[in-house]
């Protein structure tokens, strides 16, 4: 198959819609296709730059936001080094724990 542009299939139920937009198109000197091609661009393109302003706006929004709600979050060293602390000694606990644990096993009645 050849790769060949194919014509836009242009209907227009207004008459007078198409004439405007022939009118335009021959005024910026370009075909009705391409005009027609040309404004549909431009109008995503419009309309991806609001989305992308929309959306930088929100990011911004929500960082303030979350700035604000984690700055008093952090814990300070002191509370690091307590929360450090009582890690250590559950987890010393627990190997305890888990030692005598296994010292019991193993003691069963012989058969």
């Amino acid at each position: 198959m050849a790769n060949t542009p194919k014509a836009l299939n242009l209907r227009f139920p207004d008459p007078a819609q198409r004439a405007a937009i022939e009118a335009a198109a021959r005024q910026e000197g370009k075909s009705l296709q391409e005009y027609i091609l040309s404004a549909a661009i431009d109008k995503a393109t419009a309309v991806e730059r609001k989305f992308l302003a929309a959306f930088e706006a929100s990011k911004t929004r929500s960082g303030e936001a979350f700035r604000t709600a984690s700055d008093g979050l952090d814990p300070t060293p002191e509370q690091r080094t307590a929360e450090q602390r009582a890690r250590r000694d559950l987890e010393e606990q627990e190997r305890e724990q888990g030692q005598k644990r296994g010292q019991g096993q193993g003691q069963g009645h012989a058969a």
